[in-house]
């Protein structure tokens, strides 16, 4: 593990070296952060500064393809599907040697985190998940939406086209504003909030890490073989049994599910949270105290839980 400028670090795990974030005590309980796209680690600058105060420690990797993270070698395929993303987080714990989390996250950080705590639930003392439960699979997302529905996806039917994949790779700072826009219309982010993320795009797999995630969703890319059996759980969209505490902003722009469409996979402790003021869909950015709150929240709901458990143990 070796320091870098602005205060980050770097590892390797698994197929990656991974370009993250570590603040707070680090013998304090661990709270793992995962981002989304268009987004970077930064999404979480302020709600772990404030986690990191409250006593936790909190890792923060940039996603494979974002900012710093890079693969160790030429010849890995260059893969976004959810198993893969998910894997990439298991062995950033395992190098860090860190047996469990709380772990939150938003857009493909949500999803990862679902994973997560679905597939190893061992791993996950508790998760935030905004938007609820995110688990997707190929089959299900070949079913059609209505129109008004499938309009908010644009983004992924102008991905799967090579016109798309160079579009975005050509305009990729005026592609991240209008998504940021759209995504958060009440968001009135500035320049430079803006600028340090954008530089995360420069990274030579974003492209590719994007393009892939988007296209093996609508079946028009293949995924790791070695993951199949993973995938194939997923698709099944597992319950997840660990405390959860799931959250939406009261003006997220991005397609995501209603709360009731999702209550009956959590089959744990659990909570369902509303952001209001205009939050959008990066909510650990445009409301850091609501995220923070959150997790030190589910973190409570973990011990009352293991307390329940230990009392049954004993009688």
């Amino acid at each position: 593990m070796s320091g870098t400028p602005g205060g980050l670090a770097h590892i390797v795990a698994g197929e990656l070296e991974v370009e993250y974030a570590d603040s707070g005590p680090q013998d304090a309980p661990a709270v793992l952060l995962l981002h989304g796209w268009p987004y970077d680690l930064h999404a979480f600058d302020a709600s772990a500064a404030l986690l990191a105060d409250a006593g936790y420690r909190v890792l923060v990797p940039n996603l494979r393809g974002y900012g710093g993270t890079r693969f160790l070698s030429a010849e890995s395929a260059r893969n976004g599907e959810q198993a893969v993303l998910a894997t990439d987080a298991l062995a950033f714990l395992d190098a860090l040697g860190v047996a469990d989390a709380i772990v939150g996250g938003f857009d493909w950080g949500a999803r990862t985190a679902n994973v997560l705590a679905a597939l190893w639930p061992e791993r996950v003392r508790g998760q935030v998940s905004v938007s609820g439960y995110l688990v997707g699979s190929q089959a299900a997302n070949a079913q059609p939406l209505p129109p008004a529905a499938e309009f908010t996806w644009w983004y992924q039917f102008y991905f799967a086209t090579e016109r798309g994949r160079v579009g975005y790779d050509r305009f990729r700072d005026d592609f991240t504003r209008l998504i940021w826009r759209t995504a958060s219309p009440q968001w009135e982010f500035s320049d430079e909030t803006f600028a340090r993320t954008a530089a995360s795009f420069a990274n030579p797999d974003h492209v590719a890490i994007v393009i892939h995630n988007y296209r093996w969703r609508l079946g028009l890319a293949d995924g790791d073989p070695a993951l199949g059996e993973l995938e194939e759980r997923l698709a099944a969209r597992p319950p997840i049994g660990v405390p959860t505490i799931t959250l939406e902003g009261d003006a997220n722009g991005a397609p995501h599910p209603e709360a009731a469409a999702y209550r009956d996979r959590f089959t744990g402790p659990y909570e369902h949270r509303v952001a209001s003021g205009g939050v959008g869909h990066d909510l650990p950015q445009e409301a850091p105290q609501v995220f923070a709150d959150a997790v030190v929240a589910v973190d409570r709901m973990a011990s009352e839980a293991g307390r329940q458990r230990e009392g049954v143990r004993r009688v």
